[in-house]
């Protein structure tokens, strides 16, 4: 292994004495995300460096660029901590690359070395243009940073650095179901759980022959993608068609998404509490349709003591558009197959529905011998971060 990647932790740097159960999590991530490559691993306390192959390089990179918990990265040199070594290898890199401009930031992580970050700023920027010509120091807007970390016995040094994802460790905070349709809003909430460590498996209700399994196949890419920043998705497919149609043949049209919601919600409960889920995660956005006016959530919640967690509740459609690009889901999220939400949609659904008339015409309907045999149906998928899947009973 002749190359070598500096991690910086960023927003982990803030958790006090859960710093090193984050960074622990971080480091277990990494070497499953990256258990096929030949890696070495290397975890301290404000720094993480993976030393790897040349040839792997990119595909490592790629893996940092979907793992939650990294403030930023980059492919560092490494020498020993030496005044005269670290000028001549810093010019011999620096001699690779076309930049006019520079600047020079060095951080003295050893406080015991006698040299001041300063003034070692001063020597290493001195001998550049000791040696070189037509080159300049920028301290405002130069063309590249030579960013330098002064530590005991070795000393790292850079010229580019990658912004990462940010956020907490994949499971540092438990996990949670997300409510998973083929639409845009529930792959970005999705995400934005995942940035915020949780380890997410998902639920899916299908209504066959209502839906099609192009419907379904539209939402297995989705968790799939989704894959790649969590890892392991337990995808749950929930077969409603009874349910659905009990509902369309005995409720008044105006509460009929209201009811099936508080049955998805009922069900997602069930199998949240089966699967050791501690919450719900869904795509609901505050007055985007009728059933998330805050007068329907409320009526719609009232079923399940489970928290229900909506992150793009307060997002506007454009920001949550936004977002969905950025993670590679919009495109399959605007795929023409329509879910259960919204094959029986009335023309005029309620939009403040009352918790007393949900009841009342919920009993109507034996919902909980439907919802039972819902439950037993359900088909679980796991799809790994490999991109592929496989049945489980």
């Amino acid at each position: 292994m002749n190359s070598i990647i500096l991690i910086k932790y960023g927003e982990l740097t803030t958790k006090g004495d859960n710093r090193k159960e984050f960074i622990n999590l971080l480091y277990n991530n990494l070497k499953d995300k990256l258990k096929k490559y030949e890696v070495n691993i290397i975890k301290e306390h404000s720094r993480m460096y993976i030393e790897y192959n040349k040839e792997n390089e990119k595909d490592i990179l790629k893996v940092l660029k979907t793992t939650f918990g990294i403030h930023a990265y980059a492919i560092v040199y490494k020498v020993e901590t030496d005044k005269d070594l670290i000028c001549k290898e810093v010019l011999k890199q620096f001699k690779k690359e076309n930049y006019k401009t520079f600047k020079v930031e060095t951080k003295r992580r050893d406080k015991t070395l006698p040299t001041t970050s300063m003034d070692f700023n001063k020597i290493v920027a001195g001998y550049i243009l000791k040696h070189c010509s037509d080159i300049y120091v920028d301290i405002h807007n130069p063309e590249t940073y030579i960013k330098i970390e002064l530590n005991k016995d070795y000393t790292y040094f850079y010229f580019k650095e990658y912004k990462g994802l940010g956020g907490y460790p994949v499971a540092v905070a438990g996990k949670g179901l997300l409510m998973l349709s083929g639409g845009i809003d529930s792959p970005v909430a999705g995400y934005l759980a995942i940035k915020r460590g949780v380890k997410i498996d998902a639920i899916y209700f299908e209504a066959l022959p209502h839906t099609s399994l192009d419907a379904r196949e539209k939402v297995i890419t989705l968790a799939k993608k989704l894959s790649k920043f969590s890892g392991s998705i337990k995808l749950h497919i929930v077969p409603i068609t009874k349910l659905q149609e009990e509902i369309y043949q005995k409720i008044d049209g105006t509460y009929m998404i209201t009811i099936l919601r508080r049955m998805m919600y009922r069900i997602s409960e069930e199998i949240a509490r089966k699967n050791k889920n501690l919450i719900l995660v869904n795509g609901e956005s505050i007055g985007q349709v009728a059933s998330q006016t805050l007068t329907s959530m409320n009526a719609i919640n009232e079923v399940v003591k489970i928290p229900v967690i909506r992150p793009v509740a307060c997002f506007d459609k454009l920001e949550i558009i936004d977002i969905a690009k950025k993670i590679n889901t919009y495109n399959t999220s605007i795929l023409p197959y329509e879910d259960c939400c919204t094959i029986f949609v009335p023309k005029h659904p309620v939009i403040n529905p009352k918790i007393e008339k949900c009841i009342e015409y919920e009993s109507k309907i034996a919902y909980e011998e439907l919802i039972k045999e819902a439950i037993k149906n359900t088909e679980t998928i796991t799809i790994t971060n490999e991109d592929e899947f496989s049945s489980i009973l």
